[in-house]
């Protein structure tokens, strides 16, 4: 992974030796102070975020699937992309209903990244606040998909009335973007990541006795409300900020389990848990890595990438052990 972490900062618009990242990275001056200073400023914060997206995300939807019993469950299942959605797009789109002063406050790095934190916010409360009335957790995941429609519709009455650079500038937040993060925001997003995951590694026994239903797990004398609380909890915290400070991150967290699952052959989450972060740290750097397009001055969205390049992975590994187990 070290090495693909090198390729990732090396790749860009200039491209630098691997051999010059490295030794920027272990404290020697590269050959060039402008290597130097892109490399620390935009490429490791970026090569960073692609960590922390990937470990957070693969570990989000791992729990959604094994909470819902679900293969489609992913990190957004709860409605939180919906809610980020909803708060960068009343910040953005409703910009032109707010004084100047405010306005441009708003629309700026940290106000879409508070604006995205406050819809997911608002969204998490009200899933919690319905967990802790519902018994029947198919019916959370019906009520999450449903704030994700209520949040979609009004979104989309604002892209009705909006202006064209409005409208531009929502949808770049919305393929999701990895640079642009300063160290401040790539320290906040790590404390998030670090706390999301730790409570994700507490339920590790609650996961395993959920593999054969609630019943069985409730006669294991396993605190189900206790747990599923911790687990939306933890998906919340990950998928919430991860979206505030990336934006909407597609494929990644529902595919990525699958993948480890396929791999090990094992649906033990001692194992799972480890594996996922694994891979999610690894396909989402090969993704950023893509995304540079060696050798050209473009970048393509990232959640293009992840997409694109990611569901032939997923179809393949699935027709090749169908083929095994024929």
């Amino acid at each position: 992974m070290f090495f693909l972490f090198l390729i990732n900062i090396s790749l860009g618009s200039v491209s630098i030796p691997i051999k010059e990242v490295f030794n920027s990275l272990t404290g020697q001056s590269a050959s060039k102070e402008t290597w130097e200073y892109i490399i620390i400023n935009y490429r490791l914060p970026k090569a960073i975020a692609a960590i922390l997206v990937g470990m957070g995300l693969s570990i989000s939807g791992l729990l959604m699937q094994t909470l819902f019993r679900n293969p489609l469950a992913g990190p957004y299942v709860l409605g939180l992309s919906s809610g980020a959605s909803l708060g960068v797009a009343t910040v953005i789109l409703g910009a032109t209903l707010l004084p100047p002063f405010v306005a441009t406050l708003l629309v700026s790095s940290y106000g879409i990244v508070l604006a995205s934190s406050l819809g997911s916010f608002t969204v998490l409360l009200a899933v919690l606040a319905v967990s802790h009335r519902l018994r029947d957790t198919m019916a959370i995941l019906i009520v999450g998909l449903m704030f994700g429609s209520l949040t979609s519709a009004i979104v989309g009455t604002l892209t009705y009335f909006s202006t064209a650079e409005q409208l531009q500038k929502f949808t770049f937040w919305s393929l999701g973007n990895l640079g642009n993060l300063s160290w401040t925001s790539i320290s906040l997003l790590s404390i998030c990541v670090v706390v999301g995951l730790l409570l994700s590694l507490f339920s590790i026994k609650p996961l395993n006795s959920l593999l054969l239903g609630e019943n069985y797990a409730r006669s294991l004398g396993l605190n189900y409300k206790r747990s599923r609380l911790i687990i939306i909890f933890a998906t919340s915290i990950l998928a919430g900020s991860i979206t505030a400070f990336a934006g909407p991150i597609a494929f990644i967290g529902l595919a990525v389990p699958h993948i480890a699952k396929l791999v090990f052959q094992t649906s033990n989450h001692t194992i799972l848990f480890w594996s996922t972060i694994l891979f999610g740290a690894v396909i989402m750097l090969i993704c950023d890595s893509i995304s540079q397009l060696p050798g050209s001055d473009f970048t393509l969205p990232i959640n293009a990438v992840t997409s694109i390049f990611g569901a032939p992975i997923v179809i393949w590994l699935l027709i090749r052990k169908r083929k095994m187990m024929g």
